[in-house]
């Protein structure tokens, strides 16, 4: 595999190539518990850098501690280059829910749960995840305090960079405000379309954008063009929809994730995928026809 041809985005304070890693479906059902298959796991991973991934999204509360603790086994010590971001804003419950977790001290526990299972001295980039009440998507309210108390442990040099994920684009004005970002991890694809002018803006800016759910998800992404489209082409739907992300834009940065290495290979051949000018445009007219 040749990442060559998808580019490279300056991460923080190194360049990555375009398309990464997600490392969310090593864990088990739902995010939760151990996988089904502990040595798949780990293949996938040492096959990712193997094959020129330099950028592997993960948390803590995926798991939770499961991704990270199976990230460390496969790649530590890690090899150079590697850019491994993380997420904090969250716990798991007992019973698998998703909960907030804003506070100064939920935070310092959670960065220093990442170091731990990670096995660094410092991460390399932390998003906020930001959670609204009951919202699971975007929605708006202040993220001062907590991500004013992650700055301070990034002046202590427990972080190097800043992001933030499932933010608003008023939350992304006030967290650069605060200190600077590098990334912004938001849902977007082919389909959901909400973020086109804050991705524009970032691009300007020099900030990553790095959409998650390329086909939608939990809700999978139904489009008769999209299947046309990979049809026409010899391809998948996924890999239809990641060369379109790629095409976007120059600043936005992949991370399918697997828990296959045949699919992850499927999944990076996407850099490789050349969509011409009328593909395009029919795949563009999908944002505002297809539900997902």
């Amino acid at each position: 595999m040749t990442q060559a041809t998808a580019g490279t985005f300056r991460l923080g304070s190194r360049s990555v190539n375009r398309l990464g890693y997600g490392a969310m479906q090593l864990a088990g059902p739902g995010v939760f518990g151990p996988p089904r298959d502990r040595d798949a796991a780990l293949a996938v991973l040492r096959e990712a850098v193997a094959s020129g991934v330099d950028h592997i999204d993960t948390s803590d509360f995926y798991g939770p501690h499961i991704t990270n603790q199976l990230i460390r086994e496969a790649l530590h010590p890690y090899p150079d280059g590697l850019v491994i971001v993380t997420k904090v804003g969250a716990v798991r419950g007992d019973d698998a829910s998703w909960n907030p977790a804003f506070t100064a001290a939920d935070l310092t526990r959670a960065v220093h749960d990442n170091l731990r299972n990670l096995g660094v001295p410092v991460l390399d980039v932390v998003n906020f995840r930001v959670i609204m009440g009951s919202e699971h998507g975007p929605a708006e309210g202040s993220i001062e305090a907590p991500f004013t108390a992650l700055a301070e442990l990034q002046r202590q040099g427990l972080i190097r960079h800043l992001g933030v994920s499932n933010a608003t684009p008023a939350q992304v004005a006030e967290a650069r405000g605060i200190a600077e970002i590098v990334c912004v991890q938001n849902q977007y694809n082919i389909a959901h379309r909400a973020d086109d002018a804050l991705i524009d803006e970032l691009a300007r800016l020099g900030i990553a954008y790095v959409p998650f759910f390329p086909l939608g998800g939990f809700t999978p992404l139904q489009s008769s063009i999209l299947s046309e489209v990979a049809g026409e082409l010899a391809a998948t739907p996924m890999q239809v929809a990641l060369a379109w992300l790629l095409r976007r834009t120059p600043n936005i940065l992949l991370i399918p994730g697997t828990s296959s290495v045949a699919h992850l290979h499927e999944n990076l051949r996407a850099a490789t995928l050349e969509l011409p000018d009328e593909t395009v445009r029919r795949l563009d007219a999908i944002g505002g026809t297809a539900t997902g």
